[in-house]
Parts: structure tokens; C-alpha cells; sequence
């Protein structure tokens, strides 16, 4: 685990420069090296980078230091060459723009700032999409009788079955609104929120949180293939094929409700119909109320109401069985606490936006901070350009000689 982290940021001249944008973050040293001076270079603590330089963008991978985590890239190079060669629609050379824009858009500095953290997130949609191509020899049996039995060994009985039995028009509203609108809109107001009131660098650690569960959650459709509660109710325990259309379940009252086709249409032709387990509504639900915690601790009961609604609805709407729901949340909940401890800036008491913040922070959750930094001018973004080590709440820090800017926007 990561020592406690203290980014420090200054300028390199040790003198007050107001127009200073640019600053580096301190990351931990060996405990070999015994250096008592620190240098601190270019972190971009608030700025976003408007530069349509590409040459930047190959100055900067050209002076990148390999480590582990750059193995998330091949991962991701690889589950897109799959879903290259297996979707069937679009045709080939559309194919090639889409990659080649994406190629142009992680080489401009402005919008790779974006694109590097919505990578994941891009991996699951086209994951996702593609399912529907994906050889029916290349797939798994679909389990119908798993979930079922199991939601009654643990519950007692079909939690889902219980709360449709009894539907009623407003409580169809009730459930198609989280379930239907709501779940698609709150990737977004979250993402606002994070980038606005949480430290600097939150955002893409949310955003690669976000695509990663997502895209390992439909990697596991497709390997472990489950029917919804729906399917129980049209075909009973019968053995499902793929070639079976999805279900819209009860959002098919909504439909009838306000005259229109959309969630019927949308879910037969799912590319995913046999996908209930785990529940992507429940994960992508918690995952967001747990972020939104962290930036706004004293509104945790709200966001936990919410994610209650999302579990009522998609039972009801007869989407999962309670079991999904908690494998989501176990899924996101197991994301989150990988991304807290290791990659997301801790908030400070006091500041209200990101552009209040001096320094970021990632906090050590293995052992008790052992002495906090005495801040002072020498430790803001316009103070000296070198730190005495027996300043620091941890000695073993050292300078991060190029910095990647897009995981500080």
C-alpha cells in the first residue's frame, strides 16, 4: 500500500510567481534513498490544458516511465481489437474512422485529457455493443435455474416476484423514473459534481472506476449468462437459447402508459438479454452514491435513498433478482475501496471547489498518519521550490520527474 502522500506544489525558481500554472506532483521514493531535498516541478493542480500541440502529447509518452499500471492499456488494446474483428455493423471503413478518431483525440492534449480516463468507459460501451455479434458457439450454456434457486435459499423466496405481484400506475412511474431515465443521466451529474467540488485528479479516478466495473461486469454476462426475473415469468424454468429476444419487462406498462415503443424496442434487441448478474443498475448506483459520499460526507443518507430506489425499481420492474443487486454492490463496493486506497485524493475541511485546493492528498488507510505537514507559504503553489525532508509527513517521497497532466484535470 501507498505510504501517506503529501503533493506539494511550487514553482522551481523558490520565488512568488502568481502567473505559475504549472506543477508536479511529489509520489513515494525508496527507503534507499536518503536525499534531504526535494524537488518539485510542474503539477497542473487547476489548469486544464488547452494545447492542440500533438508533438506535446509524443514529448510526454516518449519521457513516460513504464510501470504496472500501464498493463490497463494492453488489456484495453486487446478487448478492442475484439470488438473490432467481431462486430458486423458498422462496415469495415467506418470501422477505421471510429478508431482513427479515437487515435486523434488521445494525441491532442486538449481532448486526451479526457479520452485517456473515459477509456474504460469506452471499452464497456463497445463491449457491450458487441455482444450481440459474438458467436453462438463461442458462448457459454445460459443458467436459467441459478439465480432463482439461489434467491430462495438465502431469501426465502422470489423478492422480485413479491414486489410485482400488486402493480399499480404510480408505482410504475416510480420505478421508471431511477430505472429509466435517472441511471443513464447520473453518470454525468456525478462526473460535474466530482470535477467541481472534489480535490483535483478525483474525476478520472471516478471515470476509470466507472468503465472498469462496467466492462468487467459485461465480461461476466458474457462468461456467466443468467436470466432476469422476467424471463421466469414468460418461460417459467424452461432452457433459454440465444436466440430468444430480451424482455422489457414491466417497463412495457410504461410504454402503454405514455404511448410509445422505446423500452419495449430497446430491451427485446438487447445485445445482452441473458446479462442479469451482477446488476449494473445496482453497481453503477452504488459506485456513484459512494463517490458522491466521499465529496459530500454529511449527504450520504440522500445517496443512500437512492440507491435503495434503484434496488425497488429494478425489482419491481422484474430487470434482477435481489441477488443481482447485491452483486453489484459488492462488485462496485470492492472498486471503489481498490480506487480510496490507492488512487483518489482525499477532500480537505475548508475547501468548497477544486480551485481552493494547494496541495492534493492521498491518504494511507494501512497505519495512522505518524506527524501532518505545519502548512505555510513554502507549501502552496507559490511558494519555494525546494522542501526540507524533516518538513514532510513522510520521508520517503521524491519528485515525479514527468508527470502525466491528464490525471490531474
Amino acid at each position: 500500500m501507498l505510504s501517506r502522500l503529501q503533493y506539494k506544489f511550487v514553482n522551481q525558481s523558490g520565488h512568488f510567481d502568481p502567473n505559475l500554472s504549472d506543477t508536479a506532483p511529489v509520489l513515494p521514493r525508496s527507503r534507499q534513498d536518503n536525499a534531504s531535498i526535494i524537488t518539485i516541478e510542474r503539477p497542473p493542480i487547476h489548469r486544464i490544458e488547452t494545447s492542440f500541440n500533438v508533438f506535446k502529447t509524443v514529448a510526454k509518452i516518449r519521457a513516460h516511465r513504464l510501470c504496472a499500471t500501464d498493463l490497463q492499456y494492453v488489456f484495453l488494446f486487446f478487448v478492442g481489437v475484439f470488438c473490432f474483428f467481431v462486430v458486423e455493423e458498422p462496415k469495415l471503413a467506418f470501422k477505421i474512422l471510429i478508431a482513427c478518431g479515437l487515435f486523434v483525440a488521445i494525441m491532442i492534449p486538449f481532448t486526451s485529457q479526457f479520452f485517456f480516463p473515459f477509456l474504460p468507459i469506452a471499452a464497456y460501451l463497445f463491449l457491450f455493443y458487441s455482444s450481440r455479434f459474438i458467436p453462438t458457439e463461442w458462448r457459454p450454456p445460459i443458467w436459467v435455474t441459478v439465480l432463482p434457486t439461489l434467491e430462495t435459499a438465502l431469501y426465502g423466496g422470489n423478492l422480485s416476484s413479491m414486489l410485482a405481484s400488486s402493480p399499480r400506475a404510480v408505482f410504475d412511474v416510480l420505478a421508471w423514473l431511477p430505472y429509466g431515465i435517472m441511471h443513464y443521466g447520473a453518470p454525468f451529474v456525478v462526473s460535474l459534481l466530482i470535477f467541481v467540488f472534489a480535490s483535483p485528479g478525483s474525476l478520472p479516478v471516478f471515470a476509470r472506476s466507472f468503465g472498469y466495473m462496467s466492462l468487467f461486469g459485461v465480461i461476466i454476462q458474457n462468461m456467466f449468462p443468467t436470466c432476469a426475473p422476467w424471463y421466469e415469468n414468460r418461460n417459467g424454468l424452461t432452457p433459454a437459447s440465444y436466440d430468444m429476444p430480451g424482455s422489457p419487462g414491466g417497463l412495457a406498462r410504461v410504454d402503454q402508459l405514455f404511448g410509445t415503443n422505446l423500452y419495449t424496442s430497446a430491451f427485446t434487441a438487447s445485445p445482452l438479454a441473458f446479462g442479469a448478474f451482477p446488476s449494473l443498475h445496482s453497481a453503477d448506483a452504488v459506485l456513484e452514491a459512494l463517490f458522491l459520499s466521499h465529496v459530500f460526507p454529511k449527504l450520504t443518507p440522500l445517496f443512500l435513498l437512492y440507491v435503495l430506489w434503484i434496488w425497488w425499481s429494478t425489482m419491481y420492474l422484474t430487470h434482477h433478482y435481489f441477488i443481482d443487486l447485491m452483486g453489484g454492490a459488492i462488485f462496485a463496493t470492492t472498486v471503489f475501496l481498490i480506487a480510496r486506497w490507492n488512487f483518489l485524493p482525499s477532500p480537505q475541511k475548508g475547501k468548497r471547489s477544486r480551485w481552493q485546493y494547494e496541495y492534493i492528498e492521498l491518504a494511507d488507510y494501512d497505519r495512522p498518519p505518524t506527524r501532518r505537514p505545519a502548512l505555510s507559504r513554502s507549501m502552496t503553489p507559490l511558494g519555494a521550490s525546494e522542501v526540507e525532508q524533516d518538513e514532510m509527513s513522510d520521508p520517503l517521497v521524491e519528485p515525479k520527474k514527468h508527470s502525466d497532466e491528464n490525471d490531474y484535470y
